[in-house]
């Protein structure tokens, strides 16, 4: 609510005790996040806003029963694509979860759609219960190591920088880019810090001496720490680290041993990337805090980083904690160790009670016809599929379970007259990845050990950050059945076993997110896992998760992209029949 005379006079009412509040909220234990007190204390709400604490009368008073009162949770770092939905079905998940506030990065949907897709994504996040604020995309392409559907300059970011939402600078990630002073990034982190907006930082496998670098650009966050020798890295350099609990990267325990007392209060929760399934299983932000505490963390400690340190990171002055002049959402617990969510409420109005939304928010508006047909490849033959490996070893990408990391393997595969055999006993299966966007026709073709499917393939537009299509195949035929079926249905999921598709998942808004509801999407999710179980999937790691990571040439160590295999230790593409370097 904008902030006018009369809205504060009311505000100021109400906090003398001048006027009755709209709603009191009696008989609550209140987490006090500043102090990390339990307070006995009413609540009272004007306007969606706190007024004060202490005894208080109003209009309407809810009877907390005993309950734990907190502020509500703020995902500090989400890509909402993820989901595979829109903003308003994607609030309707998360809200019963307890986030009512996040901060995201469209650099997905702007990596196929550029503005268009930002603009979508602005347009279709306003009016929903959940706050939805903006960082810009830094990196259109990520890098310069493939082809993404769009590319996205300073001054194309400059306009925007004006919308209320749009609070930063996303993920930088192109430390080379940042390093070396390229004119274009340094014009975009000069324009995000000459208006006093929020870097966001990627800093996956940098050292002390880089954390240097980007703290000295301005670059103040960072969500890619995998040990907790990382964070204490960023943390001694005064960045705050963000504690990732996501599908495919899961590693809040691991950061958590380095969380202390004196430490935490520059420590914040966040998913980054989490499909619909886990979401709606596990949870967004409750989930993380729950592993937390269960991990030996203070459950007060706990819901300080998911709220205050959250909000103060990004300087959401009204946002984070239950006292007056901050806005009122809130959420009931029944249990403060099981974090266990009876109510919540935003803007002083019941928003999600017993798990379930009280008013689900609908899309309000259709994507641009660009953003429908995103999906544009040339057809494809048996022989460009071909991999000459010789007779000798291959550079190949080795998975490591539940981690976006890869490692840099040098095998000896099966080969036929010099050209690679997938063999799946040996678990070593043939990734492709094939521009989309434009129709060049530029395909990149490699290894990957550790997958585990035995027989079949399957496909994915969603293929971080370029979104091409991605395909992992025991066959050649499987292969191109699956990379076609992805273009059939405008983008996707599938999964393919002797020519047959077995499920799949259209996801016609820039092959990333589809209009349907989250129950319809679920359904879908369990038909495709029900598919990958029958093509020999062990399921101990979401193959398409992994999937999606591997043409990411930022993370560590070796990934496939549309231009071909590449190192992201040195920054270069390689052959995939040998180590030398192109």
């Amino acid at each position: 609510m904008k902030l006018t005379l009369e809205v504060l006079k009311r505000r100021i009412d109400v906090a003398v005790k001048r006027t009755p509040a709209d709603l009191v909220i009696k008989n609550g234990k209140v987490i006090n996040v500043f102090t990390r007190e339990v307070l006995q204390e009413d609540i009272a709400i004007v306007d969606g806003y706190i007024a004060g604490l202490g005894s208080y009368e109003g209009k309407q008073t809810i009877d907390a029963a005993g309950n734990y009162i907190v502020p509500g949770f703020i995902d500090g770092h989400v890509h909402i694509e993820s989901a595979m939905v829109t903003p308003a079905e994607f609030s309707n998940v998360v809200l019963p979860h307890g986030v009512t506030t996040v901060i995201a990065d469209p650099h997905e949907i702007a990596n196929v759609s550029g503005l268009a897709g930002i603009d979508f994504m602005l347009k279709a996040s306003e009016d929903i219960p959940l706050d939805v604020f903006i960082m810009l995309p830094s990196c259109v392409p990520a890098t310069p190591f493939e082809n993404a559907g769009a590319e996205l300059s300073s001054t194309d970011l400059e306009d925007l920088y004006a919308h209320p939402r749009v609070i930063g600078l996303g993920e930088v990630m192109d430390y080379p880019a940042v390093m070396q002073n390229h004119e274009g990034m340094l014009k975009k982190l000069k324009g995000a810090s000459s208006k006093a907006k929020y870097i966001d930082g990627h800093a996956a496998g940098l050292n002390a001496d880089g954390i240097n670098v980007y703290m000295s650009a301005g670059i103040r966050t960072d969500h890619e720490c995998i040990n907790a020798e990382e964070a204490l890295v960023r943390l001694r350099r005064g960045m705050h680290v963000m504690l990732r609990e996501g599908s495919a990267a899961r590693d809040l325990i691991a950061l958590l041993k380095a969380v202390n007392e004196q430490n935490a209060r520059r420590c914040l929760f966040v998913t980054d990337d989490k499909h619909l399934d886990d979401l709606m299983n596990e949870g967004s932000i409750d989930h993380n805090v729950r592993m937390a505490i269960n991990e030996g963390v203070d459950p007060m400690l706990a819901i300080q980083m998911a709220t205050l340190n959250a909000a103060e990171c990004f300087g959401l002055k009204h946002k984070g904690a239950i006292a007056p002049g901050y806005e009122a959402d809130l959420l009931f617990l029944s249990d403060l160790n099981t974090v266990n969510i009876d109510r919540v409420m935003k803007n002083g109005k019941l928003a999600a009670e017993g798990g379930a939304i009280k008013h689900p928010a609908k899309t309000n508006m259709a994507p641009a016809p660009s953003i429908i047909d995103s999906v544009r490849i040339n057809s494809l033959n048996f022989e460009d599929l071909k991999i000459d490996i010789g007779e000798g070893n291959a550079n190949m990408i080795g998975i490591i379970p539940n981690s976006i990391v890869t490692k840099h393997l040098v095998e000896k595969p099966d080969s036929l007259n010099g050209y690679f055999q997938p063999n799946p006993v040996k678990d070593y299966l043939k990734l492709a990845v094939l521009e989309r966007h434009k129709n060049t026709g530029n395909l990149g073709l490699g290894i990957i050990k550790g997958l585990g499917i035995s027989s079949g393939a399957i496909a994915s537009t969603v293929a971080h950050d370029s979104h091409n299509i991605v395909a992992a195949a025991t066959s050649d035929e499987d292969l191109l059945v699956a990379i076609n079926h992805t273009a059939k249905i405008k983008g996707g999921l599938a999964v393919v076993q002797d020519g047959i598709v077995l499920a799949d998942l259209a996801l016609p808004i820039a092959g990333l997110m589809t209009d349907r509801d989250s129950a319809f999407i679920y359904d879908r999710l369990s038909e495709l896992n029900q598919a990958l179980r029958k093509i020999g999937c062990s399921m101990l790691f979401n193959p398409f998760l992994t999937l999606s990571f591997l043409a990411l040439p930022v993370i560590p160590e070796l990934k496939l992209t549309d231009k071909g295999l590449f190192s992201v230790k040195t920054f270069r593409h390689i052959s995939v029949a040998e180590q030398t370097l192109h």
